[in-house]
């Protein structure tokens, strides 16, 4: 909950983003879906035993994995390392990499262009 509050925190305004998520104990809980209710979110979960429903994120995550993690061995950083890698790559995924599905764009654009 702590880190949805700060992605939340971080956005000018977060009334209407979609959360989505899987049917986890933690996502269904009384006190996660009250605070997606407290900052005016949608929640969003996958079906029960459908792995389609995740897809995007699974793609995200093999292709930080193999883009910014392959060459390191994952016990040589530290969390202050691995942190501040996934902040940069993030960051150059979002706003630098254009992505064919996108139409050639990168995500924050077509998010503008779709907000």
């Amino acid at each position: 909950m702590d880190v949805l509050k700060a992605a939340l925190e971080a956005r000018n305004d977060p009334k209407g983003v979609i959360v989505h998520s899987d049917q986890g104990s933690v996502y269904t809980s009384y006190a996660y879906q009250n605070l997606l209710e407290e900052m005016k979110c949608r929640p969003s979960m996958s079906r029960r035993g459908n792995c389609w429903d995740n897809a995007v994120i699974e793609s995200f995550h093999s292709n930080i994995k193999t883009e910014e993690f392959q060459r390191v061995k994952h016990h040589s950083l530290t969390n202050e390392e691995t942190r501040l890698r996934v902040i940069k790559y993030m960051k150059e995924y979002n706003e630098e990499r254009i992505q064919e599905k996108l139409g050639y764009l990168t995500p924050l654009e077509f998010g503008k262009q779709a907000a």
